[in-house]
């Protein structure tokens, strides 16, 4: 099983991650690369996912609720 990432994520999962794993607050301050990471993963993963196995995209949907609504509530 994936780590499971502080942005309470598994990847492909319970989500995706965009970008590379930073190390503590500091952001990297690249926005053109973060942009790209962006759209790599949503032409390449996401929208594939959403339009050729919608069954699996439901489930990580699902997953992501689950994971994340025990995780990060107002308890």
């Amino acid at each position: 099983m994936p780590a499971q990432r502080i942005e309470g994520h598994l990847e492909g999962i319970a989500g995706w991650a965009i970008g590379e794993a930073s190390r503590g607050a500091e952001a990297s301050g690249d926005w053109s690369k973060d942009a790209l990471t962006l759209y790599d993963k949503l032409e390449n993963v996401v929208c594939p996912l959403f339009y050729h196995d919608r069954d699996r995209f439901t489930n990580v949907m699902r997953s992501s609720i689950a994971l994340n609504g025990s995780f990060f509530n107002t308890q």
